[in-house]
């Protein structure tokens, strides 16, 4: 998360100034690391049902720092299409490392997995201002303007690799590693699987898209950069703050009262955003949805570890995982021209169908479940 914060503050800025044509294409850079680490997600969690996590881990930081001195290289020689490249192999390190979140369920115990999958988004608190603070401070470190971010980040990428390296975290057996369980099919059919995915995927694109148009919006109704980078940061803090106590509520009151919560939250988000455009709606409905983010982010996950087995964790979890990143990317290249031709109000309006479908299907596995547990009492 400190790489993709200092990245994302200085990829679009150093996407223009190699450019000397065509300005448009000066997000593309930016844009081809989420497409990278979508296509990274599911051979990445496979490779690591092979080898073990930490070595899967370590590669994944091998790819990002190779990424890093490309990126440093193609900057300081003005190559635009290296610069792309170096994109794609530090995208390609995301998707390795947000298994981070997984490899802290498998060893946690049933009682102890939702607070541990919580805790490691508490990280990105620590993230959202170390990766922009970074950028700020190695940006001028050499002749060419940049270059130096991306040389800093070849020491964040190798300090993951030191970290894990001294982590012990269990290979998988010889028969997780020959035997891949129930077909993918079959265990994409559970409601619990299909709901899970559709919490996380689609609270994660509510808020992004939302968040990512938001500068735009307020800059049409007359704010300035600064109102907007104020709202920006109260939505990040509310993204990430709510993740120390998010596991303990999922124990206490249950995974699927956690995620009606997400999806009321959102819900109220997008509400707020349509009764007016003050600094007060902004700023109230990107802190909502960024909690309601949090809570559908998490709880998904919890409620995913829940429909495999041991044996079939590696691809349940790239397909789960392809599917959320493949979805933001795409909602990453298309945000800012959603929000150009069709204007705010019709960006809540087009996002609060995706709303209502994690709320009720969310709502139903709650009445299903228990139903099930009156019916095994009376039983």
């Amino acid at each position: 998360m400190t790489s993709t914060s200092a990245i994302i503050s200085t990829a679009p800025i150093v996407g223009g100034s190699l450019l000397v044509d065509d300005k448009a294409l000066a997000t593309l850079p930016l844009a081809l690391q989420f497409v990278a680490m979508a296509l990274t997600t599911f051979p990445a969690s496979l490779y690591m049902g092979r080898v073990g996590r930490k070595i899967g881990f370590i590669t994944g930081a091998i790819i990002g720092a190779s990424g890093g001195a490309l990126g440093a290289y193609a900057i300081i020689s003005s190559d635009f299409t290296l610069f792309c490249v170096a994109s794609l192999l530090t995208g390609s390190f995301n998707g390795f490392c947000h298994y981070f979140r997984f490899a802290a369920a498998d060893v946690a115990t049933a009682g102890f997995r939702s607070k541990a999958i919580s805790y490691v988004l508490a990280g990105s608190i620590v993230a959202a201002l170390l990766g922009p603070t970074l950028a700020r401070n190695t940006a001028d470190l050499l002749p060419a303007q940049f270059a130096g971010v991306y040389m800093a980040l070849i020491v964040v990428y190798l300090a993951v690799a030191t970290i894990v390296s001294f982590m012990n975290i269990p290979r998988p057996t010889p028969e997780q590693q020959k035997s891949g369980g129930r077909p993918l099919s079959e265990i994409a059919r559970q409601p619990k699987f299909i709901i899970a995915v559709c919490a996380a995927t689609f609270g994660y694109l509510v808020m992004s898209f939302l968040m990512t148009v938001t500068p735009i919006a307020m800059a049409v109704c007359g704010f300035t950069f600064s109102d907007s980078s104020y709202v920006i940061q109260a939505h990040v803090l509310g993204m990430y703050a709510p993740a120390f106590i998010t596991g303990h509520l999922i124990t206490r009151y249950g995974v699927n009262n956690i995620l009606i919560v997400g999806a009321a939250l959102c819900g109220a988000s997008i509400v707020i955003h349509l009764l007016g455009i003050t600094f007060l709606n902004f700023l109230s409905g990107l802190i909502l949805v960024g909690v309601g983010w949090n809570f559908l982010f998490t709880g998904g996950t919890t409620l995913l570890t829940e429909t495999y087995t041991p044996e079939e964790k590696a691809k349940v979890q790239g397909l789960n995982d392809f599917f959320i990143w493949g979805t933001i990317s795409i909602g990453a290249v298309t945000s800012g021209a959603v929000q150009h031709s069709i204007g705010w109000d019709a960006v809540n309006l087009v996002m609060a169908p995706l709303v209502v479908v994690v709320f009720l299907t969310t709502l139903w596995l709650r009445f299903s479940a228990n139903k099930s547990s009156a019916e095994g009492s009376i039983a």
